[in-house]
């Protein structure tokens, strides 16, 4: 089974006007639109698998990486040796970086080619990595409004949807403090800050966070690789951190276990390697007792990549984490929505969806 083509598809889509997203902040930027990447590879047996890249602004970088550097070592092999290709291309391109827009694209690349898997197998993905669960637990994630009373709407909204456990992604107090009290205390809110901070201005933060009573404090400290400041901030402020966004290799996963920085980590398959890399994060967190709580921040193959590998590898505490945007399309349609704080797992063969090909037609961009 031969790699016959690999094609890199932008996406565009932008928000419904007028809904909760529509006057959303993402850091000091208006997020007007979703841009993704998609990635296509055929086989010359016919079989398509579907991957995805790290979007947003990384999306031109990640498709000139593809194009240029990833896909010509790729074409003609073999499809079925996900494994030693993807290590073969990683120790090829390493002398351009491990992390970025290079990783994006390898992630996405093997996103596929384990869709491709699934889907010669006549098997959902999970079952090839050792069966799992129907259904995961799942959280709404929103964007940063920094508005306490967008942030008290959009708080609402998801409540009103079914779920019980919220990411903010604010950085003013004034902020979270208004989710704490639009939310009440029975819903859980985790808060994603973005690595914003240096331990000595994160230190009083913390402290009055925790009138907040958050179930993690989400990529506190600058420079996000500052494993021994996380844990320092951690045993201080006795606040559960959570990272592992803006990590890339398993090395750095084991230093940042190994520094007792996290409480859960969450390793980002659209990021850090795909499925390949994804899943050597499982066994490594459970031998230092942390539940794996992946980063999918996606609507793609990169969120469903995250849901197979969770439901063969996670643990009870492992959550998905449910883009909460209001956009004009969806890349699944109606065939992927939580309910009652629970996703369904595809049981197609591969991810189990394939992409609408009328979204990709009416929102591709060049």
């Amino acid at each position: 089974m031969i790699i016959a083509g690999i094609e890199a598809i932008p996406l565009r889509i932008p928000f419904k006007a007028g809904t909760k997203s529509d006057a959303s902040a993402w850091g000091d930027s208006n997020l007007p639109a979703a841009d993704s990447l998609l990635v296509k590879v055929t086989t010359d047996q016919g079989l398509v698998g579907w991957g995805e890249a790290f979007g947003f602004r990384a999306v031109a970088s990640a498709k000139l990486a593809i194009d240029q550097l990833i896909a010509p070592l790729c074409v003609g092999q073999d499809a079925s040796r996900i494994g030693p290709l993807m290590l073969d291309v990683q120790k090829k391109l390493h002398v351009f970086g491990r992390a970025g827009a290079l990783a994006f694209g390898i992630s996405a690349v093997d996103i596929a080619l384990w869709d491709i898997a699934g889907k010669a197998a006549k098997r959902p993905l999970c079952q090839l990595l050792g069966g799992g669960a129907a259904h995961i637990a799942c959280y709404a994630s929103m964007v940063r409004y920094s508005d306490p009373s967008l942030v008290r709407s959009s708080v609402r909204q998801a409540i009103d949807a079914g779920f019980s456990t919220l990411k903010l992604h604010e950085i003013e107090l004034s902020a979270v403090r208004a989710a704490r009290e639009e939310a009440g205390p029975d819903i859980e809110l985790t808060l994603d800050v973005n690595c914003p901070w240096m331990l000595h201005e994160a230190r009083p933060i913390a402290e009055e966070l925790k009138a907040v009573r958050l179930k993690w404090l989400e990529e506190p400290l600058w420079p996000p690789e500052n494993f021994d400041g996380l844990a320092e901030l951690r045993k201080m402020s006795g606040i559960p951190i959570a990272a592992g966004e803006n990590v890339y290799t398993l090395m750095d996963f084991e230093r940042m276990l190994t520094a007792k920085a996290v409480d859960f980590v969450q390793p980002s398959p659209a990021k850090m390697g795909g499925v390949t890399e994804l899943i050597k994060v499982f066994p490594l967190a459970s031998v230092h007792n942390i539940p794996v709580m992946p980063h999918s921040f996606y609507d793609g193959p990169g969120l469903l990549a995250a849901i197979h590998a969770t439901a063969a590898l996670g643990t009870p505490d492992s959550m998905i984490e449910w883009r909460w945007f209001d956009l004009e399309a969806t890349i699944y349609g109606d065939k992927l929505s939580p309910k009652d704080c629970r996703i369904s797992v595809s049981q197609g063969p591969g991810l189990g969806i394939d992409p609408d090909p009328d979204v990709i037609r009416a929102y591709r961009w060049k």
